[in-house]
C-alpha cells in the first residue's frame, strides 16, 4: 500500500475548503491521479437540443437537482401566473400541466426532485414570483429550498444555472441577458460531475426550506 504523506504546506492548506476539525489533508501521488482521474475530456461542449433536453425530465430514474443562480427566468414571465402574482392576485397553479403530472410521477414513485434557489437582497420581482411558485412545487413533492446570495458566495458556489440527474449527468444552463434559455451544456465527464455533486451537497447544507425562509423574510420586513 502506497504511504500517504500528511499535507503540511501552509500555502496549499490555505487554499483548502469545507476540512472539518477531525479530518487530515493528504498529499496524492501524482500516479494516483493519472490512473483513477478522467482519461478522456471532451474539447468541445455538448450542446443538447431542447427536446433532449426535456427528455431528461422524463427519463431520469433517482434524483433530478438544481441550482438557481439568476434574478429572473423569462419563461417564468410568460406565465398567465406570473401576471396574476404581479397584479397581487393568488396564482392559480396548473396541476395537469405536462411538468406537474411528470414529476408527480417521480416523486410518487420514489425519485427524489429538488432545488436551490439563490436570493438577492432584496429580492427581485422573479424571485418573488418564485418563492410563492415554491407552493406549487412543494405539492408536486420537490424540496425547495433559499439561500441568500452573499451566503452562496461566502460558500463558493459558483455563478451557474444546472441540473443533475442522477447524479452522474450534468446539464449546464446558458441563458442570454434577457434570462432567456439558450442552450443546455452536457456533462458527463466523471471529475467534473463529481465537482458538482459537491456543490449540490454544499448548497443543500447551507439552504433554508423555503417555509421556513418565507416566515424569517416576513418577519425581518415587519
Amino acid at each position: 500500500m502506497a504511504r500517504r504523506l500528511r499535507l503540511t504546506d501552509p500555502d496549499a492548506l490555505a487554499q483548502l475548503q469545507h476540512i472539518g476539525e477531525d479530518e487530515i489533508p493528504v498529499v496524492m501521488p501524482r500516479n494516483t491521479l493519472i490512473d483513477f482521474g478522467p482519461k478522456d475530456r471532451d474539447t468541445e461542449p455538448r450542446i443538447l437540443d431542447p427536446e433532449t433536453f426535456a427528455g431528461m425530465f422524463q427519463n431520469f430514474q433517482h434524483s433530478a437537482w438544481h441550482l438557481e443562480m439568476r434574478g429572473g427566468y423569462a419563461v417564468d414571465r410568460a406565465e398567465n401566473t406570473y401576471a396574476q402574482f404581479v397584479r397581487g392576485e393568488t396564482p392559480t397553479w396548473d396541476m395537469n400541466s405536462l411538468w406537474a403530472r411528470t414529476i408527480t410521477a417521480k416523486t410518487r414513485d420514489g425519485a427524489a426532485v429538488g432545488r436551490v434557489r439563490i436570493v438577492d437582497n432584496p429580492l427581485t420581482e422573479g424571485q418573488r414570483y418564485l418563492l410563492a411558485h415554491a407552493e406549487h412545487n412543494d405539492a408536486l413533492g420537490e424540496d425547495v429550498r433559499n439561500m441568500w446570495r452573499e451566503d452562496a458566495e461566502r460558500v463558493n458556489l459558483p455563478n451557474e444555472d444546472f441540473w443533475i440527474f442522477d447524479s452522474h449527468i450534468v446539464v449546464l444552463c446558458l441563458f442570454d441577458d434577457e434570462d432567456n434559455l439558450t442552450g443546455a451544456e452536457l456533462i458527463t465527464e466523471p471529475a467534473r460531475v463529481n465537482q458538482y455533486n459537491r456543490l449540490r451537497d454544499v448548497a443543500q447544507h447551507y439552504a433554508t426550506p423555503f417555509r421556513k425562509f418565507v416566515a424569517e423574510l416576513a418577519a425581518k420586513e415587519e
